[in-house]
């Protein structure tokens, strides 16, 4: 985002109402639900069991199959039946991701006396979206105090609310989850928690984007953004220990889901991290055949962006499918409920000269290739190269137009992108008045890695078609969806840029000598 306070305060606005169109009780002593060795759970149960319990595998070791994990009954009723009144059901999980087998605890408050918890897993099933694996009826309900707002740095925290359920992940594959929470009164909220892949080694790993989930997140009132009093109120760090705003899952379901679902789809085998895993494991990409970022991956820490690096100059392909990646520059410390589950932006280098924005010291472009340029955008998608290998299959030709796909945010290549770069689309963008273009691009590192960047904020949305809103069509939805699916097969080959190695046309799109 721009770096003009009354322009992030618009942002935040436009931003998160075009995201959601496209689409006192008692206390009670924390319980651990599913048990080791108790009954599982059969479809419709109304009691707790093991949380293997639906999933048919207590070794914990699918999801390395992306394949044969999605041949397994999906369940399409996933979806939350209505949010309900603000504040009937809320909650988070005090870990953003765990590996297999290991245990998170449920933080929930809810004015109903009973609720509901189930653990679904994200996919493509079939066309159902989501697998159950674990469900647990009958839960206590607790009405939770209001948050705390830290002075110092206005964070928003729920760290003292009293822990609920720990949930046992033994036999969850890998994987994006959703939590979903019931009220016995009706309202619902989702819990967004990431089985993580123990080693990506031949594999596309796919990243969700927690930081700029959270980074947005205004739940108690104060986002990254925005607080009470404006932007100079708003928060310079934001938590983990809290729910998500709206259904809980917002950013997931608008910016990632719709491409997790295709990538899983196509049956490249994948593995699933998160930005905190970036940060926290310089190794978490070793041996994998490429990084997808996904629709808003805006908030990065220096050690995130050296282990994408590294992994890019080792080989490994990267996939931006989204744009403003790798903007903001972010650090993470600790909360009352443990390491990196703080968010630290003051986005003022006077304030704290370790955030900031990335362009200040090393513009985010010499990874990402096309870098953030403009919002709000509203333009039609324009295609400049028809014959890469990135558009076989989709029938476009120099100038085919995809309305509406360029948008809210765009990116745009300068003279300091990697070389050799393809520029794949140049789309005219009126820029609330300013004149600019926005572009697809795509260039090869040395060591033959392929690194993509859609330079829009729509391609995921785009997977929806006419449900994006925006002017989107069904076309423009089959042309992403070849698109990206050719993208995702050549990455998990090996480095693209060895079979695939861009053709560098600065100059027919207007951009300077070849």
């Amino acid at each position: 985002m721009s770096r003009t306070p009354s322009h992030l305060v618009v942002t935040l606005l436009v931003t998160t109402a075009l995201v959601m169109g496209c689409a006192t009780a008692a206390h009670h002593p924390a319980s651990t639900l599913a048990p080791s060795g108790s009954r599982p759970a059969a479809p419709g149960d109304a009691r707790g069991g093991s949380a293997a319990g639906d999933s048919g595998n207590p070794g914990g070791a699918a999801g390395n199959d992306t394949a044969a994990e999605n041949a397994r009954p999906g369940d399409p009723h996933w979806r939350l039946r209505r949010l309900g009144a603000a504040h009937e059901i809320e909650g988070f999980a005090d870990r953003v991701s765990v590996l297999p087998g290991e245990r998170f605890r449920l933080y929930v408050s809810t004015t109903a006396d009973r609720y509901t918890a189930t653990a679904f897993r994200m996919g493509w099933y079939g066309g159902a979206g989501a697998r159950r694996v674990w469900r647990v009826a009958g839960l206590p309900g607790v009405r939770q105090p209001a948050p705390k707002v830290v002075a110092a740095t206005r964070t928003v925290t729920a760290a003292r609310w009293r822990p609920g359920p720990e949930v046992d992940t033994t036999g969850w594959p890998e994987g994006s989850y959703l939590i979903r929470l019931d009220a016995a009164t009706g309202g619902g909220r989702y819990v967004p928690v990431t089985v993580r892949s123990a080693s990506a080694r031949g594999r596309m790993t796919v990243v969700n984007a927690v930081t700029t989930w959270q980074a947005y997140n205004d739940w108690g009132g104060r986002s990254l953004y925005l607080g009470p009093g404006g932007f100079e109120d708003r928060s310079r760090a934001v938590s983990f220990d809290r729910p998500y705003d709206t259904s809980g899952a917002r950013l997931f379901l608008d910016m990632e889901y719709d491409a997790i679902a295709l990538a899983e789809r196509t049956g490249v085998p994948l593995a699933y991290l998160t930005s905190v895993d970036l940060d926290d494991d310089p190794h978490a990409l070793d041996g994998a055949r490429g990084l997808v970022s996904l629709g808003h991956d805006e908030y990065w820490s220096p050690r995130m962006r050296r282990a994408v690096e590294t992994a890019r100059d080792r080989g490994v392909n990267v996939a931006f499918l989204g744009a403003n990646a790798v903007y903001w520059r972010i650090r993470f410390a600790a909360t009352p409920l443990g390491p990196g589950r703080l968010v630290v932006c003051h986005k003022d280098t006077a304030e704290d000269p370790r955030t900031g924005l990335w362009r200040d010291r090393r513009p985010e472009s010499s990874l990402t290739g096309p870098m953030y340029d403009c919002y709000p955008a509203e333009a039609a998608y324009v295609v400049h190269r028809p014959r890469s290998w990135i558009f076989q299959g989709t029938g476009v030709r120099r100038g085919t137009r995809f309305p509406g796909m360029a948008g809210v945010e765009t990116d745009r290549i300068g003279l300091n992108a990697p070389r050799p770069v393809e520029v794949l689309s140049v789309s005219p963008v009126d820029c609330g008045g300013r004149s600019t273009v926005a572009h697809s691009a795509y260039y090869t590192a040395p060591s033959g890695a392929g690194v993509f960047n859609s330079g829009t904020m729509r391609w995921v949305c785009a997977l929806r078609g006419a449900r994006c809103g925006h002017g989107v069509t069904g076309r423009a939805r089959a042309f992403v969806r070849r698109s990206t699916v050719n993208i995702l097969r050549a990455f998990a080959a090996g480095p693209a840029g060895r079979s695939h190695p861009a053709v560098d046309n600065l100059a027919s799109a207007g951009l300077g000598a070849r």
